[in-house]
């Protein structure tokens, strides 16, 4: 079983990943998780890049995305899970979902909310879309 666990460092992400390493004596013995952060695509990247360059904008959101799978990473190590992280680039849901085909995961495993804009929102904008776009079940962690 491939899982797919996007996470973005923020509690409800955090949470996600908690439940997968609570219930790993339930699932198959040979799981395989992805963990992935998503970074957006900076606004007025173009533009920015032409001063900054293309490869800070990108060592920019490596680093990011690090600090993103931190918290998740370390959980996962404590707990002696293995697992593969990945970093994407562009709209969070549809990077979700992506991946989750790429990989040939079976089940993307995440948050209800993370660190968006609107946080008071019951159900994520990311969460919403990578449930309309995914083509595999999406369990969704309180």
């Amino acid at each position: 079983m491939k899982i797919l666990l996007p996470v973005d460092g923020s509690e409800f992400s955090n949470h996600a990943v908690d439940y997968v390493i609570r219930h790993m004596d339930v699932l198959k013995a040979d799981v395989h998780i992805h963990v992935l952060n998503v970074q957006r695509h900076l606004a007025y990247g173009r533009w920015v890049g032409s001063f900054v360059g293309q490869e800070a904008i990108k060592d920019y959101q490596h680093d990011e995305g690090m600090a993103a799978l931190k918290p998740a990473r370390e959980r996962l190590d404590a707990a002696g899970v293995k697992y593969e992280y990945h970093i994407g680039v562009g709209d969070e849901g549809e990077v979700v979902a992506r991946y989750a085909s790429e990989k040939g995961c079976d089940l993307i495993c995440m948050g209800t909310r993370g660190m968006g804009a609107v946080p008071s929102l019951l159900l994520g904008s990311v969460a919403t879309k990578a449930i309309h776009l995914s083509p595999v079940p999406v369990l969704l962690v309180k």
